[in-house]
């Protein structure tokens, strides 16, 4: 028998092993629920779901299916993730560079910051944003105003609803913006490789990306109106507001701790990676005339991304799956929606929690290959 068939043997039984377990452990649940009387199937999903979720970024009411409601959570629970991960990348870099700063106040905020919010439970920081920060805001009468377009209150953020006209042609030219900036990366890179030739794409990049679309508002017949939260008295003593968009204070507390908490990590992994770039690059580039500024953007940035992005793509799904803790201030996400009040009036636990797995499995599975590609994409090729 050749080596590799040997190597091929352990692998094989590990399978066959992993299978009979999982054949095991279903035929075991469905004997045990046929004994109680208890049926499986998904059919439940198309049944009306008789509850109302206080946050939803689709049509929906308790006249929907269970299925509906499904989707509802799910959007919720991308939405507070999406916001996380942007806020805490940007929050976690900046804190990361101050704390190479050379000014001493700068560094050591970033430090102190690094070291408190790391080191509190994030159930902790949810719990704070919710029940001490924002309830501490004024009721819905004494509402903090900004500019008398947008409220904030113990109920929430209002906000104004945008109203689009042919917003289909300004998503398009959104779209074909990108496309175009995609392209002249191409041809700026191929340019700096074989000719040495510097292109500015960050500026004409930045000029396609709001130039296009502007055009287009201006001369493709798109209009934009504004629905301001207006300030309505419903009875004596109850005040609120009708129109525009509202901000539940148990996404603005999510969202704050979320980004908080794991901007904190994102930070030491930048940290650590600009560190890991040689001190002799940094003088070399220094002493070829290049501005700090132009040396982090061009020497350390490309370098330390290698060791940058791998330990960030943890704390992604990190965070992805920490938004499971809405639940503890009823932010209505998949779990709260989904494998919480669904599964307490339809009693279809396995289901309903294979269901929920199998979703944040999803998740996590799309941010990994997403990062991965962007790992890739950005690592140095020797030529």
């Amino acid at each position: 028998m050749s080596n590799k068939n040997k190597d091929l043997i352990p692998q094989v039984l590990t399978v066959l092993f992993i299978i009979l377990v999982v054949i095991y452990f279903t035929i075991n649940a469905q004997n045990n629920m046929g004994n109680r009387g208890i049926s499986f199937g998904f059919g439940f999903l198309s049944q009306e779901s008789s509850f109302d979720i206080a946050f939803s970024l689709i049509d929906y009411d308790g006249s929907y299916s269970y299925a509906r409601a499904f989707l509802v959570g799910l959007l919720n629970t991308i939405l507070v993730s999406v916001i996380g991960i942007f806020f805490a990348t940007i929050l976690g870099v900046t804190v990361g560079i101050s704390r190479l700063s050379q000014n001493y106040l700068i560094s050591k905020a970033a430090e102190w910051y690094v070291e408190i919010f790391r080191n509190i439970p994030l159930i902790l920081q949810i719990f704070f944003w919710y029940f001490a920060a924002l309830r501490a805001l004024p009721l819905t009468i004494d509402s903090i105003n900004f500019y008398d377009i947008s409220f904030l209150n113990v109920k929430g953020w209002y906000v104004p609803r945008f109203i689009w006209t042919n917003f289909s042609l300004f998503f398009y030219s959104i779209i074909a913006a990108v496309i175009l900036i995609f392209f002249l990366s191409k041809y700026a890179q191929k340019q700096r490789d074989d000719f040495g030739r510097q292109i500015p794409t960050f500026y004409i990049s930045l000029g396609i990306l709001f130039g296009l679309p502007f055009l287009t508002f201006l001369l493709g017949g798109v209009t934009l109106s504004f629905q301001i939260p207006e300030l309505t008295q419903l009875s004596k003593t109850i005040y609120v507001y009708q129109g525009g968009v509202t901000i539940i204070p148990e996404l603005i507390s999510l969202a704050l701790a979320l980004s908080m908490y794991t901007a904190t990590f994102i930070a030491e992994n930048v940290r650590a990676g600009i560190l890991g770039v040689n001190k002799g690059q940094k003088e070399a580039a220094a002493s070829i005339g290049l501005t700090k500024g132009q040396i982090l953007k061009l020497v350390v940035m490309p370098q330390a991304l290698r060791i940058i992005i791998p330990p960030t793509t943890n704390q992604y799904l990190n965070l992805t799956k920490n938004s499971s803790l809405a639940a503890a201030i009823a932010y209505p996400d998949i779990v709260l929606v989904f494998a919480g009040t669904a599964l307490m009036q339809t009693g279809r636990a396995i289901e309903i929690i294979s269901i929920t797995m199998f979703t944040y499995l999803s998740l996590s599975l799309s941010i990994s290959v997403f990062m991965n590609w962007y790992n890739k994409k950005m690592a140095i090729k020797e030529k």
